[in-house]
């Protein structure tokens, strides 16, 4: 049997759909306080209804944290260690090394890239790891591409592994827009790279790429409706949109246009619905996020499968250049809906100068 330490952290993600970015320190209860509510729980349900592999035997966190989830499902498992309510990184630290000590051969984590931080500084590269998605911060290339993938990884790792980078970001800087990635470490992950997101890579500033950006932001503005609303997603390619408005863009987060005027900024997921409520046509503008090639599921979870499903894929614009897009091999959604990632998937045309298109496989 193979032992399979299990970590969930029940916060992780809970700041996206209200915009918080990140539920780091106190930014937990604000987000409780928001309406938010609890995805890593459905994220691993996912997983784990998904996992077919007979020889596994689950060295589970305890409540929350996995056991609870656990219960559902005919797997054997041990419960390892206690923890507090609420749960903290120091649970995560304590029972990811006493599931080393419990002689766990693998270890699978649900969160973002605070948990990344915590599962290596308690685990390192002593044994491996499978990273299930479930933050608001992924910008680690140690996160499998969804949920599907975490639990076809599970399914079929051997005995290969490579090293993966753990990145993390200062949520405050991230609040404020600026974003602020630092190094933190690598840890060991089955050698499978078709199933690994990669780290998020800054946009690079080059000459031709920015006039780019600025074709294709007036060819946009060209063709813009009164009575549209437009939700821009982050990323610099979409604020240069509102840079040739001459209106100001919250970089890191959503806003919204109609007119030529912004009439919202860094919405959440409520925000967004009561927009598209009050307006009769909308249309979503999103660029791929750095090296990694996501439209939807990193950094822009106000747009939640409610959202998407509103405006439509028929709706949904997608930017970039061509340095960016070129090195892709596809588009990724991740949802965490997948009949939202479903709706989504298949080609679409995406703008990268004015009167230049080309045609990207959407896949989840």
């Amino acid at each position: 049997m193979i032992n399979v330490g299990l970590i969930v952290n029940p916060v992780a993600g809970m700041g996206g759909s209200v915009g918080l970015k990140g539920t780091d320190g106190n930014m937990y209860e604000k987000a409780l306080a928001l309406g938010a509510e609890p995805v890593a729980t459905e994220r691993i349900r996912q997983v784990l209804s998904l996992i077919t592999r007979q020889d596994l035997k689950f060295l589970s966190a305890p409540g929350k944290m996995g056991e609870a989830l656990l219960k559902s499902f005919d797997f054997t498992y041990d419960v390892i260690g206690s923890c507090d309510e609420p749960t903290t990184s120091e649970d995560t630290k304590r029972i990811a090394a006493q599931m080393v000590n419990a002689g766990a051969d693998i270890l699978v984590f649900v969160g973002g890239d605070g948990t990344a931080r915590d599962i290596l500084d308690a685990v390192g590269i002593k044994i491996p790891v499978i990273a299930v998605p479930s933050g608001v911060k992924m910008f680690s290339s140690v996160f499998t591409f969804s949920a599907h993938a975490a639990a076809e990884m599970i399914n079929t790792f051997t005995d290969k592994f490579i090293e993966k980078e753990i990145l993390d970001i200062d949520e405050d800087a991230f609040r404020d827009n600026r974003l602020v990635a630092k190094y933190y470490g690598t840890v060991r992950v089955p050698d499978v790279q078709r199933l690994l997101q990669g780290k998020k890579a800054a946009s690079n500033v080059q000459t031709d790429a920015e006039e780019k950006k600025k074709e294709v932001a007036q060819e946009i503005i060209d063709s813009m409706d009164e009575d549209t609303l437009y939700l821009l997603g982050p990323g610099t390619t979409v604020k240069a949109i509102t840079d040739a408005l001459g209106l100001e863009k919250t970089l890191l987060g959503v806003d919204a246009v109609c007119g030529r005027e912004t009439i919202g900024k860094d919405l959440n997921e409520s925000g967004l619905l009561a927009l598209l409520d009050s307006h009769d046509k909308a249309v979503l503008i999103v660029t791929p996020i750095g090296g990694n090639g996501f439209i939807f599921g990193r950094g822009s979870k106000q747009f939640s499968p409610e959202v998407l499903r509103r405006v439509g894929k028929g709706h949904l614009l997608v930017v970039g250049t061509l340095d960016k897009i070129s090195g892709l091999e596809s588009l990724r959604v991740d949802t965490g809906d997948y009949d939202v990632d479903q709706l989504l998937a298949g080609p679409i045309e995406v703008m990268i100068g004015e009167g230049e298109t080309m045609v990207m496989e959407v896949k989840y």
